[in-house]
Order: structure tokens, then sequence, then C-alpha cells
């Protein structure tokens, strides 16, 4: 007989929805997720740039969440297959367009050349490019890109198109939204999680996995969690047909990402501005002034929206991921830009934890 209890999360961006659907899938029969805004489109999934980019953000003493996030990127097609199967219409397609990360002065073609020989060394399959070479991959990037390194196996997708093809098929499968209710605790008997209060209510739970991004932190009843805000503000721009990147463009201080339905995103700033969500004209000016530097046809497009969202960051930018030191309750936090590449290997991670699946099962 099965516990009536349901299975709760909390949050409803990105990796919330991925662990609620695929508990699910997964044969969860009640499954709530608390979302204190609106799903799919209050979290910082919905601001973010749907890099899947674990070779280009390679960082010397990272190779750990490195190998995570190939790995994760290595289960995209299975996890679009999956999602594909509850709501075909709705799923993005994966976009593997690989990844140019440019240099426009000789410190940056020194620190490429650094980056460079460190992949190689680690075995990232990766490609140094003059600036000839790479202007002839994109030509709309301006004379004054010098070098560039040339990440063949790099991806992206239409984030907020997955995010809400997540949220549909939650629903479709049976699962219970709660949005616009915060979670202000958890309640901790025996050192059991047995559940969440939001307001002046109550609802007991079978298991409870926090997935509340930046805001993780907040939730009371417990230990608190070591996730803090990094503000990063962002420009989505309308490309034309005469402006359409080829593939995303990072630079030392910004990125440009093409996205299918015509947007160009450029940003993004990382600010230890705790929750401020204000959009700063001097960050802006900067965005768009780098931007420029790179691709100097972004002059002319036309601005569609200025957003800030907050990446969630733990002190070494390693997220919070598993059983927790209490029965029952389980985390899936911390992400910090990695939200978006990580949700196939975290949704599978958590729901095999919780419902004690073997790894075949889950397909990791």
């Amino acid at each position: 007989m099965s516990d009536s209890k349901p299975h709760i999360v909390i949050g409803g961006s990105i990796i919330g929805l991925a662990i609620g659907w695929h508990l699910l899938r997964e044969g969860a029969e009640h499954v709530v997720i608390f979302e204190a805004g609106e799903a799919a489109r209050s979290g910082a999934a919905w601001v973010a740039a749907g890099m899947l980019s674990p070779r280009a953000e390679a960082g010397f003493e990272d190779m750990d969440i490195y190998e995570d996030g190939v790995k994760s990127l290595d289960l995209y097609p299975q996890f679009l297959d999956e999602l594909r199967e509850d709501v075909e219409e709705l799923v993005p397609k994966l976009d593997r367009s690989g990844a140019l990360v440019v240099a426009t002065n000789g410190d940056e073609a020194r620190e490429l050349d650094r980056q460079f020989d460190f992949r190689k060394r680690a075995n990232i399959p990766v490609e140094r490019l003059s600036g000839e070479a790479t202007r002839e991959r994109e030509p709309l990037l301006s004379t004054k890109v010098t070098s560039s390194l040339w990440l063949e196996q790099e991806a992206q997708i239409n984030n907020r198109q997955l995010c809400l093809a997540l949220k549909a098929a939650f629903v479709k499968l049976g699962g219970v939204l709660q949005e616009h209710c915060m979670v202000s605790e958890i309640v901790v008997k025996d050192h059991r999680a047995v559940a969440v209060r939001f307001g002046n209510e109550s609802m007991e739970a079978q298991s409870i996995t926090i997935a509340a991004g930046a805001w993780s932190s907040k939730i009371g009843g417990i230990t608190p969690i070591p996730v803090r805000p990094v503000k990063g503000q962002m420009i989505g721009l309308r490309m034309t047909p005469q402006s359409h990147l080829r593939q995303p463009i990072r630079g030392a201080r910004v990125y440009l990402a093409p996205k299918d339905d015509g947007r160009l995103l450029v940003g993004a700033t990382a600010e230890e501005a705790g929750f401020d969500q204000r959009i700063i004209a001097g960050n802006i000016m900067e965005l768009l002034h780098f931007a420029w530097e790179i691709v100097p046809a972004t002059y002319e497009l036309e601005i569609e929206e200025m957003l800030a969202g907050f990446r969630p960051a733990t002190r070494n930018h390693r997220p919070i991921i598993g059983k927790s030191e209490f029965e029952n309750l389980y985390y899936a936090t911390g992400h910090w830009r990695h939200g978006i590449l990580m949700a196939p290997l975290t949704s599978y991670e958590i729901c095999r934890e919780i419902l004690g699946l073997k790894q075949e099962k889950v397909g990791i």
C-alpha cells in the first residue's frame, strides 16, 4: 500500500520542475511543487542564456564540476526524448552549435594561450584559431578579435521553452503546483523531515527536496543552507536576418548567445548585491559596449528586454546535491552558473535516491 503523503519539492524553476517530473515518471503517485512566484518563470533559469558549455567553463581547480557537466550534457538527448514522450510539441531542440571563446587584445590572447594549454593537458577537445580563422567561422565578429578557442562539442538550448515544457509535463502527469506559495520552514521530528510550513498551513511529506536556488538559505527549521544570491543583469536583443550569429560567443567580459526564436542574449554581470533586482544603467552600458567590441552589428539591434536574476552560489561554486543530515530531506541547489546544464544529472540522481532506484533505471 503506497504512502498517501506527497513527495514535496521546494522550488519551481528548472531543477525543481525536472525533479518533480522525473519522480512522477518513475512511479511516484503524489508530487507537489511549491514555488514562491510563478513556476518556470521565477528562477534564475528564466533569465539565463541556456548555454551548455562545460568545456568552455572548465577551470583549473574545477575538474570534478567539469566532469559532471560533461556527463549531464551527454544525458541531454535522453532527457529531451523522455520529455517529448509527455509534451512533444513543447520540447526545444538541443542546438549543438559549438562555442567560440574570443580575445580582443594581447592580455586576453595570452589568457587564451593559458586556457588552451590547460585544456590540452586535460584532454578537453579544443582548437586554437587565429583572428582570420575565427572570422571565417563567425563573419559578424569584429576585426578586434585576434584569436579564439573553438569548442566544437558545446551546445545550447532555449532555456525558457525547456522550463515551460517541464512545467507542462509535470502537470500533465498529475503533479500539483502550489504557485505564489513560499515555504517558510521544514518541520523536523526525531531527526526526520516530516512536513513543510507555508503561511498558516502545513503539509506532511513522504520526502522533501529543497531546490529553491538562491532562496534555499531562507528556509527555516534546519541549519541554513550555505547558498547566496549572485546577481546577474542581462540584455535581450532582437536579431535581424543579417545579424544572426551562428553560435554562442564568449569574451572576457561578456557573452552573446543567439537563440532559435531570434533573441540575442547579452550578459551577464556577477554582482554580490543580495536580492537587489534593479537594472543599473552603468552595468547595461558596459555589457552593450563589450558586445559591440566583439560584434559591431549589435549597435543597430533592438533592445527587447533587460533582466536581472540571482545565481545560487556556494562558497566553492560546487552544487549541494543529495541526502541531507535529516532523513527524507534532500538538497538540489547551489548550481551557480550551471543549473540548466546540470538539470538532467541532478534530477536523475535525486529521483534515484528518493525512490531507491537502481542506477540503470534512470539512465545514469
